[in-house]
């Protein structure tokens, strides 16, 4: 049986939860998720340009999930970037 899931801590909560490409409409495409976790490690590590130590630290994970948590969102941005499919946010955490 897997360890049960720690908390991540997560201090932003966007208002937008889809892009997609323009001129195709949404039904038309497959959409990649990406989880709250993954869009507060894009925006500390990426955003806001905090090393990755300082990240897991604020995200209260140890720097090799942050930095898992932060590979598994790149991959998805480049997956529906490439593929030409939507991004949802998932809004539960």
């Amino acid at each position: 049986m897997p360890r049960p899931r720690r908390f991540r801590r997560i201090t932003f909560r966007p208002d937008v939860t889809y892009f997609k490409p323009a001129g195709v409409g949404l039904r038309d495409l497959e959409h990649v998720e990406l989880e709250l976790d993954e869009v507060e490690a894009i925006r500390l590590f990426d955003v806001q340009g905090l090393e990755q130590k300082k990240c897991a630290e604020k995200m209260e994970v140890s720097q090799p999930t942050f930095s898992r948590i932060l590979d598994s969102a790149r991959k998805k941005i480049s997956d529906a970037i490439i593929g030409g499919k939507a991004i949802r946010i998932d809004k539960k955490a």
